[in-house]
Parts: structure tokens; sequence; C-alpha cells
């Protein structure tokens, strides 16, 4: 059974499930796989017919803790260790900078078809619902300080308390530790050495905490959301499940404090780009923005939900990894209408297809005629062509009006890879004015392997990707020449590179004509060149 069906077929009763993120920056692409893993769990509910709710939670009461490199440090500086909600936006299109970055990241949910209700803690402290988890917490700090003692190894004084006023001086929040709690106020101290990354104005003083003068420590929010909203399942990264970590900490404080079970959880791993854990305040890695922006909804939840959550996904947006992911997509679909027209009723062979039932944005996985997307980058390289009618000229089957929207699709995310992710290397120039100076320096044998591979690609009658490689395989053996010198050939011709694309591929985006046109047009220039050299050698 898959992953999120399981989840589901051992749930009793009403669920509610939660994810939250700190929108400390441009939040990266790692952060989708906690929404996609939740949005699969709560889908897998409903179609179940379990009752469930999915809530998504900002946590904007965090401190700001450092300027991310895409921002002006000068401007924002001034605001490290006070709440994201306090922080200025960095454009007029949001109220603050919290707002900002979630907004951003909120565009990516409706993209991804992920509708969560969505929840501020700014809203949830300033309203006061949790001010009576507050005074819990606060009444109970020794059980708090027990928890993190034996959990995590962390010792905390005897006047620590689980609490953190925002400063009625400097306003922030990082740098004020609480020593006292009289049941209405405490006291506090906004400590000028709290922090290694931002120092405290020194002021203290009593005051209510409650009605959003401050927040609960994060492993302690985490048990007041849970209780405050029902939540009953709530999965957690690797960083936060290991032995002693974080999700153990809130655990313990919820069984000590609350008396009360925590909600079912199950770790997952990270996404890695290029092998790197990505870090949204310290602009480390692809924003989930930009991936958005890049592959379109389905194939972005399928990156997420092909690979088992305890799994990491190690996803870099080069040439190989993103042609494979299509192809890869196209390939499941394609098996899965042949599922379908053979053995429909096979429960086993239908888990294979769960993650592309999932990866959907609708409960439908739609068949279509699938265009070979290296093959539109290529195409999309080539001068004067128009696309849309390439696409046609090539296709083996009419293509409806669904094919059609797939296929803008993909030639929009081609265009993007393209102009944001393509290496100088993989990018394609056909030279079609003129011969590229590169090709004016070929040795004999080269010339002889053009002159040969001219001839006999007046006999091919199918112009097609395949049948033109078998020619270039067969010219170079027929005249006994390494491939690489023989191709190295072809592509300096074309594209004035050494390498480049399958080159049975390139020659096929280009008419038949032009192409026996160009070899003997190099053979007519690079032979000139050597009758020039000779005559120059014998004068």
């Amino acid at each position: 059974m898959f992953w999120a069906d399981k989840i589901a077929a051992d749930s009793q009763g009403n669920q509610v499930i939660n994810d939250s993120k700190t929108p400390s920056g441009r939040v990266h692409v790692g952060s989708l796989r906690g929404v996609i893993i939740h949005d699969v769990i709560y889908r897998a509910l409903k179609h179940a017919g379990k009752p469930v709710k999915f809530l998504y939670g900002v946590d904007d009461y965090d401190a700001l803790d450092t300027v991310p490199k895409y921002l002006n440090k000068e401007k924002f500086s001034p605001y490290l260790g006070c709440p994201l909600s306090h922080v200025p936006s960095p454009e007029d299109t949001a109220s603050d900078y919290a707002k900002y970055f979630m907004g951003e990241f909120l565009e990516v949910f409706e993209f991804l078809g992920v509708k969560p209700e969505v929840y501020y803690l700014r809203d949830l402290y300033r309203s006061g619902q949790l001010n009576s988890h507050i005074d819990i917490f606060l009444k109970n700090a020794h059980l708090v300080r027990e928890a993190y003692k034996e959990i995590s190894k962390a010792d905390r004084p005897d006047n620590w308390y689980p609490f953190q006023i925002v400063c009625e001086n400097c306003g922030k929040i990082a740098t004020t530790s609480v020593t006292d709690y009289n049941d209405s106020e405490v006291f506090y101290t906004c400590k000028p050495d709290a922090t290694n990354w931002v120092q405290g104005c020194g002021h203290s003083g009593w005051v209510s905490p409650f009605d959003g003068n401050g927040k609960l420590p994060w492993k302690v929010e985490w048990v007041a959301k849970w209780d405050l909203l029902g939540v009953t399942i709530e999965m957690a990264g690797k960083d936060h499940s290991q032995k002693g970590g974080s999700r153990d900490v809130a655990n313990s404080i919820c069984r000590k404090v609350l008396k009360k079970q925590p909600p079912f959880h199950s770790p997952y791993e990270f996404i890695l780009v290029n092998g790197t854990k990505m870090s949204s305040s310290k602009g480390v890695g692809s924003s989930a923005k930009e991936i958005a922006e890049l592959l379109p909804p389905e194939l972005l939840r399928f990156l997420m939900l092909r690979t088992q959550p305890r799994t990491v996904i190690n996803f870099a947006p080069n040439y190989e990894t993103v042609t494979r992911l299509l192809r890869d997509y196209d390939t499941l679909v394609e098996n899965y209408q042949a599922y379908l027209e053979t053995q429909p009723e096979n429960p086993e062979l239908a888990q294979e297809f769960m993650p592309l039932f999932y990866a959907q944005l609708k409960d439908e996985i739609k068949s279509y005629n699938p265009f070979d997307f290296s093959t539109l980058i290529s195409l999309l390289q080539i001068p004067h062509l128009d696309i849309q009618e390439e696409v046609a000229k090539r296709s083996t089957k009419p293509l409806s009006e669904y094919d059609w929207s797939i296929i803008n699709q993909r030639i929009a995310a081609a265009k993007k890879w393209l102009q944001d992710y393509a290496e100088e290397e993989e990018k394609l120039v056909i030279h079609l004015e003129q011969v590229p100076d590169k090709a004016t320096g070929l040795t004999e044998e080269q010339l002889s392997y053009l002159e040969k591979l001219a001839e006999n690609l007046e006999k091919v009658t199918n112009w097609e990707s395949e049948e033109l490689q078998t020619t270039l395989f067969a010219t170079s053996k027929e005249l006994q020449i390494q491939q690489a010198n023989a191709f190295k050939a072809v592509y300096l011709s074309f594209v004035a590179k050494e390498r480049g694309p399958k080159a049975g591929a390139l020659l096929s985006y280009l008419d038949k004509p032009f192409v026996i046109s160009r070899l003997r047009k190099v053979i007519e220039l690079n032979t000139s060149q050597f009758n020039l050299t000779s005559a120059n050698a014998e004068a």
C-alpha cells in the first residue's frame, strides 16, 4: 500500500493535519517536500472517506536572524532580532516581511493545487487564543526545563521561563530572557549578550506576556499549536526528527505538561540541490518559486512523490536530470494507460501508479501524446523555426487540444530552462547563414569523412534522428576513422563546438538539402585553405 494510503487506513476519527514554515526569506524548494507530503496525506484521507482538515501555519513571530544576501543589508540589519511580522516588506506588494515572502510561497501552493487553511502565529498570539497555553507553560516552567534536560541534555537555569517578550524599548524578541512570572506579568531582560548575531538593549521590567506581547520558544509553541488546533498528524524533516531532537523535546513537553499524546509523526528526508541542503535565509539553492516557474505542476509534484519520504531527493536542474524527469513521467503515464487496458483489476500493479495519481492536480490521470523534452530544447534553438509547426510535423499522431496544452507547457519549461539553467556548452546555436570560423581548420581525415557522409546522406530516405545517427556511425566505420574525431567535424560545421546534442537528432532538425550543402561548403573552404597553404609553402 502507498505510504499515504496506509496512514489514512490506520487513522481513526477526525483528523487535523498541520504543517508550518518560518518565512525568513525566499522559501527554497526543499520546503515543498513537507507541503506535498502533508497535502497527499490529506487527499488520501479524503479518498478514504474520513473527516479531515489541512492547516498550514506561518511562524511569523520568529525573529529575523540574518539578512538574506539578495536584500539590502543596510536597510534590514536594524531589524535583526525583531519578529518577522514587525519587519518591513522588501516591496510595497505586502504589509510586512513575513507576508511578502509567505505570499510568494502561497502562490506556489496555488500552482501545485495545495489548498490548506492558512493561519498566522501573530493572529493566534494577538487575539489571545494562545493566552491559556502561555499561562500553563509559564506555571509549569519546571516541567519544560525537565523535558529539555532529559531529552536533549540542554540544561536551563532554575529561573528560566519558556517565553520571549518583544522588548518594549528596542522591539527585539531574540534577545529577551524571562526570569519570573507572577500569574499576570513576567519579568524580562533584553540582554546585550543573548546571541552572537545581535545585541539586546539592556532594558528590563515587568510586562504581561499575553495578547501578542511575546511568544513561546518554538518547541513549546509547537505543542501549544497542536493542542489549540487539535492537530492529529504532523510530519517533520529529518533534522527535527533525530533522537533527542526538536520533535522528541516537543513530544516530551506535550506529555509532561498537557498530559496528552502528541500527534502522529514520521520523519522525511531533505531535498538537496546539487548535493547541498538549502537555506531560505542564506539564499542557498533554488527557491520554490523558481522551480515552479521551470517545472509544470504535475512534474514538480511527481519529483516529490516518486521517492519515498525517508529517501533523500537530490535534484539538480541540469539537462540530464530535467530531461530524465520528464521522460520518466511520460513513460509512467503510458504504462498507466497500458495497465488500464490490460490489468485494471490488479491492485498490486495499481500501487506502482500511486505517485503518478497523487502528482495530478485533480483525481484523474489523463493520457496524452508525449513529445520528447530534449527535442523541444534543441528545436527552440534553431533560428526562424516555428516550434508549434515543427512539433505538429514531427508528431506521429494527430494532436488533440489536451495534447497541445501539455506540449505548450513543455515549450514554456524548455524556454525557461534554456534561459536560466543551461550551461554554455549545453546551449545549441546553429550557424545557418555561414560556415563557422572554427570549421575551417579541419584535418584531411575529417574532410574525407564529411565528403563520404554527404554522399551517404544523399541516399537517406527517412530523414529521422535514429537513421541519421546510424549513417553517421556507419560512415566513420567505413573509413575507419575514430568516431570522436569524425563527430567533432560535424559539430564544428554546424554549431562551432566540438561536442553537442546527439548528432543524428541535430541533423534531423535541419532540412536535408541544407545539411548536404553545408557539408560540401565546409569541404570547399577547407580545401581552398589547404591549397593556399601549399602555394605559400612552395613560394
